[in-house]
């Protein structure tokens, strides 16, 4: 198990990230954490704004009790604030928010009140730092991240296939892309380390056909490889069976089961990872709880796509899954972008 400790290059990895973010001396910065948060980032955080002459303030709220019968892992929708107001007044007024929860704001339904203002959100996800050293935001990424945002914002119809059997259609119309590298520089802006890709949140009704998990690919709410092929059945955004005999698919069978409702089983995010640095097959070198699997979201050329909360489509719920599938082909309005899990033209 790798050792939790402030070192020095971390400080200074932080006071880059926080730099591309355009943190100025004077600035208010709040970091956000919880009593579960991992303590190095929420020190590490504080020092490198200090460091670069912010004016710092923590909001440390207990973690809620947990509500759901089986545990909850990268959901992307911390609990934590609970809606209340005086923390969410407390932060909007900051020019800049460091968001240290364990699970992220990333889906929280309070994300658009601390938007609302103005402030610049960062959201670090809860990883040991070695991994966050890894895969630091690039410039030169986030511009492609955003240039493939347009491409699907610009787009109609995205189709997903695979030689494993993978053909799905998701209907692009009015449905804005969004593009990041993880690097929050704007007003209003939400960025989260690591990163890097490029996705949206398709509207009610608009995603349909087969989905083939093959072995290989990655199931990052359980931080498992799939063993044995599972697939899914969407139907108008919903997915309406899970078949393969394996233990994969009973393990998905399984904990979807324990959730109430069809949002659990809800399309939340499509789209595909933009990231050069991220490693797919780093989940191996990491113990559980060291790592939030967040850069196999990102590793370049994977299509990834989630089930779960999807504030789009004003869908919200604590069962999130994410799965970065490799070898795949997407292609938008017929153009290929990624083609066997390799990115095209001007994003390559």
């Amino acid at each position: 198990m790798l050792i939790e400790r402030v070192e020095g290059k971390w400080v200074a990895d932080f006071v880059e990230v926080f730099g591309l973010c355009k943190v100025r001396r004077g600035e208010v910065a709040a970091i956000l954490s919880e009593s579960q948060s991992r303590a190095v980032l929420v020190e590490l955080a504080e020092l490198a704004l200090v460091q670069m002459g912010a004016k710092v303030f923590h909001v440390r709220l207990p973690s809620p009790r947990l509500r759901a019968a089986a545990p909850l892992r990268s959901t992307g929708t911390s609990l934590a604030i609970e809606g209340l107001e005086p923390v969410i007044a407390a932060l909007s007024a900051s020019d800049f928010i460091v968001d240290c929860t364990v699970e992220g704001l990333l889906h929280a339904v309070e994300r658009s009140a601390l938007l609302a203002r103005g402030a610049r959100i960062m959201m670090i996800s809860n990883e040991h730092p070695e991994i966050l050293e890894r895969l630091k935001p690039c410039p030169a990424v986030h511009e492609k991240c955003q240039l493939g945002a347009q491409m699907i914002s610009d787009a109609r119809t995205m189709r997903i296939t695979s030689r494993a059997g993978t053909d799905l259609t998701v209907d692009l119309t009015q449905v804005p892309g969004r593009g990041s590298a993880g690097i929050a520089d704007r007003p209003g802006s939400f960025g989260y380390w690591p990163a890097g890709l490029c996705i949206c949140y398709p509207s009610n009704g608009s995603v349909n056909g087969t989905l083939v998990l093959d072995c290989g690919d990655v199931n990052l709410t359980f931080k498992r490889y799939l063993d044995t092929p599972v697939t899914l059945r969407i139907e108008n955004d919903f997915v309406v069976a899970i078949e393969g005999d394996g233990l994969d698919a009973q393990l998905l069978r399984s904990y979807y089961s324990c959730w109430e409702g069809r949002d659990a089983y809800a399309i939340s995010h499509v789209g595909w990872g933009m990231a050069p640095a991220a490693r797919w097959d780093a989940l191996v070198m990491y113990d559980k709880r060291d790592t939030n699997g967040t850069e196999l979201r990102a590793f370049a050329g994977n299509f990834l796509i989630s089930t779960g909360a999807n504030p789009v489509a004003g869908r919200f719920t604590s069962c999130h899954f994410d799965y970065p599938m490799r070898h795949c082909t997407v292609s938008l309005d017929g153009q290929d972008v990624v083609r066997e899990g390799v990115l095209q033209g001007v994003l390559a």
